[in-house]
């Protein structure tokens, strides 16, 4: 798929009447191209194999990540059992208006670190489901901010729900972002 940000915003009305303000103020148009594959083979496995097994096999590069990893650019997973690290670099494609990462990315970063982590602890035909993110914002993340880092730790599981934190650091290692995840746990067949 080609996504590219050709398509402008109607023209609106400046303050004061002055006239229409260009939507992407002059600015050169950029484009990215992303492919992915189709998540329903790794979905169906998710009753087959256990949860650490299927993000092993995506760390391997026996099974494709999610399509939402590509479409974000996360460039590093690592996987052990309770623990889930992915990685990102702050793109310019990431950013809000006010010029720094937008927090539904980050929030997507911290989500993905803690229900990959309590996945990473599920047997066959179990499945999951995030129940809440609370995510507090501590520092802004730019372009210079440098490789992110984001690790989800299981703080608790049970039979029915598991509680998850994530962390993301920055490229100097300073805490930009912290969540906490309650997840649902449900059998698959």
């Amino acid at each position: 798929m080609t996504q590219t940000q050709a398509a402008r915003p109607p023209q609106a009305a400046a303050s004061g009447g002055a006239g229409p303000v260009d939507g992407d103020g002059g600015a050169p148009v950029r484009s990215r191209t992303f492919e992915w594959a189709d998540p329903a083979g790794n979905a169906a496995m998710v009753g087959r194999r256990p949860g650490l097994d299927l993000l092993r096999g995506m760390v391997a590069g026996e099974l494709p990540p999610p399509p939402v990893m590509r479409l974000i650019g996360v460039s590093g997973l690592e996987v052990d059992e309770g623990r889930v690290v992915v990685e990102m670099t702050a793109q310019e494609f990431h950013y809000n208006p006010l010029g720094s990462v937008h927090g539904g990315v980050l929030s997507t970063l911290l989500d993905t670190a803690a229900g990959c982590a309590v996945h990473s602890t599920l047997p066959a035909g179990v499945g999951y489901t995030t129940l809440d993110l609370n995510v507090k914002f501590l520092r802004p993340v730019t372009t210079d901010s440098g490789l992110v880092r984001c690790e989800g730790t299981v703080l608790s599981r049970g039979r029915r729900t598991a509680l998850a934190e994530a962390r993301l650091t920055d490229g100097k290692g300073r805490l930009a972002a912290h969540a906490t995840s309650s997840c649902l746990l449900f059998e698959v067949s």
